[in-house]
């Protein structure tokens, strides 16, 4: 599938006539890679063949399934619902139409074909295709795949309660004192630097950047679907992420050392804002996170007992006895290290 313009788009073109698929072959071939279909049956099987198409020119009146049954299909498959949809027809009528764009479709093509239209038409869609992409791809960053989905499918995202979730925090140490030394492109390149290596950390592990907040990094597990593993997971994620620092400070100038902080609980989830909005975890839990982390040591992990008692035997645990945690009061800590 087209993801910059250096890329040549992918057309399936379906109709039962050859001499259809003949010509719009020999319009489109030297702009893009052309697969054909004369059946209804074997477009659907093409475009779930992966990579996907870019775009389908769908003959609606063909013998067996029509055109339309076709769109129904290909719009209810999360693989290919998202394919721009373009319905070729000799049957210029307003019933047509309506039925096409209710089904999903993108556009209309009348039969006999016009070269110049049927061009335009197809670079028209793709355009919009390729910028639907770049907005998607922004979105991923603010936003997790499941929340962008019911957005665009519901135009919302209604908070939820999550019983079984594992928060993490993390934040740099002595970051005021090292900031006052470097200049700023270099300060924001070197956060841009360790956090992008953070969300490659947790996207390995199935784990949820919540946001960034100066030099605080936190993320989630359990939050999106039931995970019996979301304490695991999450600790793997934060010593992961602490070998990432030693390892990277071994070559780099700039040494920074982070202290990390997990609770487990429950939290609620959903979409704060309208214009500028973003995804976000509140609760008594989070506050917690945040408090364990404050209470951790320099390139450490400290963990509450609710995610000591969801640990399996990978990891080993310290005792740091009880812990006076600002506005929560005492409660027994322990850091965690891979066994």
């Amino acid at each position: 599938m087209i993801s910059g313009k250096e890329m040549i788009a992918t057309l399936l073109v379906v109709d039962d006539s050859v001499e259809n698929l003949q010509i719009l072959s020999s319009l489109l071939k030297d702009l893009y890679k052309v697969k054909v279909a004369k059946s209804g049956e074997k477009a659907l099987e093409i475009a779930r063949m992966n990579p996907a198409p870019d775009l389908i020119l769908l003959d609606i009146m063909m013998p067996g399934m029509d055109g339309f049954s076709v769109c129904e299909e290909l719009k209810q498959d999360a693989t290919t619902k998202n394919i721009p949809i373009i319905f070729l027809t000799a049957l210029n009528e307003v019933a047509d139409e309506t039925k096409g764009f209710q089904l999903g479709g993108a556009d209309f093509i009348i039969k006999p074909f016009n070269p110049e239209i049927v061009k335009a038409r197809i670079k028209t869609h793709l355009d919009l295709q390729l910028e639907r992409r770049k907005s998607e791809s922004l979105l991923k960053i603010l936003l997790p795949e499941k929340v962008i989905d019911s957005l665009i499918r519901e135009g919302s995202y209604p908070p939820e309660k999550r019983e079984n979730v594992s928060i993490l925090f993390c934040d740099f140490v002595g970051f005021t004192k090292i900031t006052a030394t470097l200049a700023p492109e270099t300060l924001f390149a070197e956060l841009t630097d360790v956090f992008t290596a953070f969300d490659e950390i947790a996207d390995q592990r199935g784990v949820t950047r919540i946001k960034t907040i100066g030099d605080a990094y936190m993320a989630a597990t359990g939050i999106l679907e039931e995970d019996p593993d979301h304490a695991n997971r999450l600790v793997d994620a934060g010593l992961a992420m602490v070998e990432f620092l030693d390892k990277r400070n071994e070559q780099q100038q700039v040494k920074w050392q982070c202290r990390i902080g997990i609770h487990s609980g429950s939290v609620i989830a959903g979409i704060i804002g309208k214009s500028r909005f973003i995804y976000d975890i509140l609760g008594d839990d989070v506050n917690i996170a945040a408090r364990v982390e404050s209470a951790s040591s320099p390139m450490k992990v400290a963990i509450t007992d609710a995610t000591k008692y969801l640990l399996s035997s990978l990891y080993r645990t310290e005792d740091l006895g009880n812990v006076m945690l600002k506005g929560k009061g005492e409660m027994p800590l322990h850091l965690v290290s891979r066994s």
